[in-house]
């Protein structure tokens, strides 16, 4: 009785975690592969005409289960992973591997998509279909469907080492997190660590059955660690632990990976006829090219670069007050927080109490609430696949059913670092009937501790806000077609959603909607919302610099025309910083070796899409700021616009018609203070 061979017949055709173990997802991967290839087959078979319906949509339609059964899989394999499932995915991975090739490389399929395509302007296609039509047309011949035989299998090799080798480096970095850890037993060495992350090292240190206090790299350990600890020996051995993860010449070393990864993608590439991976990623993003890409980076940089040369300064000239001569990376966020104390008589701590996490949650539930008519009712009926998940049915103002939204916020073995947006099912229509999608988002936050909620910083409070506005962005999904529904869009517009929607964190109108003491639910003062805002641009030089350092060493593996010549990952990695870097080189520190977002993760040649999509975000939160951050109409413009539509057309158009001109880099320059 495997549950993964059938259609779920939970509520809501929510995924049945409870019933599902480890040993039924490689049978039910096979059985859905075997089910997708009898789709493709029928398709391929058929004798009548190849038309819009018996082969595009035929083949959107096809191997649904098989999609059902891998997110579901993958998903897990992120946020609660052990042992069994990471062998798992090295198993199924390959298998996969060949499967989607088998549909790339199928010459009578192609064929078939071929014939549609020569007709389509013929077709009266609507924007959507004509979009679907494009993207799985580009889809074979992007894939090799134009390749000789040999080609063909040389193609078939390199992805199933792809997939193998980017299991592999995710692997390698959860086990260099997971296997850190500093235990302190001496109180003395805490000096400057809050009470509540004290409480929390305590309580991590009490579930490990250990004495004293544990710290580990996870980021709600890591992040306060180094941002208030007086302790410098201390600060340094924990980044230097934080920044050589997968670089220790060990047993989850990533030096080799990393190079075959690069080599491989260009291998691919070339075959291909893209003269680099980043070419070949690029043809299907905004930008198009890597040229635009280095242009904008290289635009931002002039204007980054002599802010961050003076935050640097001013950082080391403070910390040169406690006899520190050489401002290291372990000392930026101490001083950071302490300088920012200083100049605007803030702490971070100082907020803390306002932001506890059921409190937050519940002003994003509202905001969405005012923007988009949504509402959350949180429901025990569906399964979780881990206890601390939380389980919420979305419906709207006619409480019709809009999604099921999972959330999993904090950190645990099993999970990976960061925080994630996924869905569970994308949302589609067929036969008449609108699938509604279940959307998860996936965070390492602060975790509650005996005498606390979970009290969120800042930088928490916005990262909430950012998932969520992918998670509106899945979950307010209206499209025909699967393949181009919710966050199924360019790379380098998918970041809006969730950029855009951080802003209202930074506003009063939204703050006092949600910012309560968590004891004595007294609003948050307007003084402490007044230096929230003042100090929003505090060294936004420096981290303005730091996004575009991480863009371009992400161009620079992906955009080089020879990386077979590259030898050794740190020394590339350091002439890639060498126009970005502001602080000393750290020899046994490499950060591509923990690089996820290109090396596991999507962000291949699309790092710089964060910075892309923050003069996007600015442009829009603009408009909303001109005629109020409620205001309906231009709320509605959005969801209608962007929210809703997912892929089916191309962004810009998409971002036009919801601002009614091109976006303008001068918002986000004039918000980051950046702006003579």
């Amino acid at each position: 009785m495997n549950p993964l061979f059938q259609t779920f017949t939970t509520p809501y055709t929510t995924a049945p975690f409870s019933k599902i173990k480890n040993e039924h997802f490689k049978p039910a991967i096979e059985n859905g592969i075997t089910e997708a290839k009898n789709d493709i087959d029928a398709i391929t078979s058929s004798s009548e005409t190849p038309t819009f319906q018996n082969t595009i949509e035929a083949l959107e339609y096809s191997g649904m289960q098989l999609k059902r059964v891998t997110s579901v899989f993958f998903n897990l394999n992120s946020a609660e992973t052990n042992d069994e499932i990471q062998k798992i995915a090295q198993e199924v991975s390959p298998l996969l591997s060949d499967f989607g090739n088998d549909i790339r490389l199928n010459l009578d399929l192609f064929k078939r998509v071929k014939a549609v395509y020569a007709i389509k302007d013929s077709l009266d296609l609507t924007a959507e279909q004509n979009t679907l039509l494009n993207n799985q047309y580009k889809m074979f011949v992007r894939n090799g469907a134009n390749l000789n035989e040999e080609d063909k299998q040389i193609l078939r090799t390199i992805d199933k080492e792809l997939s193998k080798l980017s299991l592999k480096f995710g692997e390698n970095s959860l086990a260099e997190t997971n296997e850190f850890e500093l235990l302190i037993t001496d109180e003395n060495q805490l000096k400057g660590l809050p009470e509540g992350v004290k409480e929390a090292a305590q309580l991590s240190a009490k579930q490990k059955e250990k004495e004293g206090w544990l710290f580990t790299l996870d980021y709600p350990s890591y992040i306060p660690f180094m941002t208030y600890t007086e302790d410098r020996p201390l600060r340094e051995k924990m980044s230097k632990a934080f920044g050589a993860k997968s670089f220790k010449n060990n047993e989850y070393d990533n030096q080799q990976i990393v190079l075959d990864i690069v080599n491989s993608r260009h291998q691919r590439a070339n075959l291909l006829g893209y003269d680099t991976h980043a070419h070949f990623v690029l043809e299907e993003r905004m930008a198009q090219r890597p040229e635009k890409v280095l242009d904008f980076l290289n635009e931002l940089l002039p204007k980054a670069k002599p802010a961050a040369l003076r935050e640097f300064k001013q950082l080391s000239s403070f910390a040169e007050k406690d006899g520190i001569t050489t401002f290291q990376k372990w000392d930026s966020g101490f001083y950071s927080e302490k300088l920012k104390k200083e100049l605007f008589d803030f702490d971070e701590e100082q907020l803390k109490p306002y932001f506890k996490l059921e409190n937050v949650l519940d002003g994003v539930f509202t905001i969405a609430n005012k923007l988009f008519d949504l509402k959350f009712e949180e429901i025990k009926n569906i399964d979780r696949y881990h206890k601390d998940v939380m389980t919420f049915k979305v419906t709207d103002h006619d409480d019709n059913f809009i999604s099921i939204f999972y959330a999993d916020f904090f950190p645990r073995k099993g999970k990976r670092n960061g925080a994630w947006m996924t869905s569970y099912k994308d949302q589609w229509k067929i036969d008449g009937e609108n699938s509604r999608p279940h959307i998860s988002i996936v965070c390492n936050f602060t975790k509650p501790t005996e005498t606390k909620p979970s009290l969120l910083t800042f930088n928490e409070v916005t990262t909430l806000f950012h998932e969520f506005g992918h998670a509106l962005h899945g979950m307010l999904a209206d499209t025909t077609y699967p393949s181009l529904s919710g966050t199924n869009v360019h790379w380098d517009f998918v970041e809006l959603p969730s950029q855009v929607l951080e802003n209202w964190c930074y506003e009063k109108e939204a703050l006092d909607l949600f910012a309560r003491h968590y004891e004595t639910n007294q609003p948050i003062p307007m003084e402490l919302i007044q230096k929230i805002k003042d100090s929003s641009t505090f060294l936004e030089g420096i981290a303005t610099m730091r996004q575009i350092s991480f863009g371009l060493l992400d161009m620079k593996w992906h955009g080089s025309e020879s990386p077979e010549e590259i030898k050794n990952v740190k020394e590339f990695e350091n002439k890639a910083f060498s126009e970005t870097q502001l602080y000393p080189d750290v020899p046994e520190n490499c950060m591509s070796t923990s690089f996820s977002h290109i090396f596991q993760g999507g962000y291949s040649s699309g790092y710089y899409s964060y910075k892309w999509a923050e003069v996007l975000d600015a442009d829009a939160f603009e408009y909303f700021k001109e005629q109020g951050i409620f205001n309906k109409s231009i709320a509605e413009k959005f969801k209608n616009s962007i929210l809703s539509k997912g892929g089916t057309e191309n962004p810009s158009i998409l971002y036009k018609r919801f601002r009614g001109k091109e976006p303008n880099s001068e918002a986000l320059l004039k918000r980051a203070g950046l702006l003579k």
